[in-house]
């Protein structure tokens, strides 16, 4: 996998992530440990984007 179509994944995931956490916090009955578990995993994917995105430069 080169560099590139990592980020291509990562940034895909990312927004995987931010849908799944805007569909959670849409419901009526808000399940907070899916919350937490859904930011820190999109968090991890950010930072590992950002490790990336600084590797090519």
């Amino acid at each position: 996998m080169t560099v590139q179509s990592h980020i291509a994944a990562l940034e895909l995931r990312h927004k995987d992530l931010e849908s799944q956490l805007e569909a959670e916090l849409a419901h009526s009955s808000i399940d907070e440990a899916a919350i937490v578990l859904l930011k820190k995993q999109k968090l991890e994917v950010k930072d590992e984007l950002i490790k990336s995105q600084t590797s090519i430069v």
